[in-house]
């Protein structure tokens, strides 16, 4: 075999390889019922915060810990351990998307995405109000 085709040979593995990888270590949307029937996988599970619970941050206890109730768009609710610090404007998100695992009855979150309030409206700037 020529060395050209040695090292093709070798490309094409170590691409396979690498797909196959990230093909592993995707995760998928769900909700709470279908994460907890898979407490092995990782999955976004997208809800809004339940602002009627209590939400704990206390960085001199533990600054990468922030525990928090949120209900998926289902209507379950969990509580959520999420293993960083409290983000800002946490309370003004509209919808929340978890990055984690369900472990036991509680979601183990590793990463969070929010979606804050816009200060447009339909398209258009909200007013304010002057004297």
């Amino acid at each position: 075999m020529k060395k050209i085709h040695i090292i093709g040979i070798i490309i094409i593995a170590v691409a396979i390889g690498a797909i196959l990888t990230t093909l592993n270590s995707t995760s998928t949307y769900a909700n709470f019922t279908e994460a907890a029937k898979s407490p092995d996988s990782e999955f976004h599970v997208v809800g809004k915060l339940d602002t009627q619970k209590e939400m704990v941050y206390d960085p001199k206890l533990d600054a990468n810990m922030f525990t928090f109730y949120m209900k998926d768009n289902d209507g379950v609710e969990r509580k959520v351990i999420l293993h960083k610090n409290k983000p800002q404007d946490f309370e003004r998100s509209e919808q929340i998307v978890l990055i984690g695992r369900i472990e036991g009855e509680e979601f183990h979150a590793s990463d969070i995405l929010m979606k804050c309030p816009s200060k447009y409206n339909d398209g258009k700037p909200q007013e304010t109000a002057t004297k």
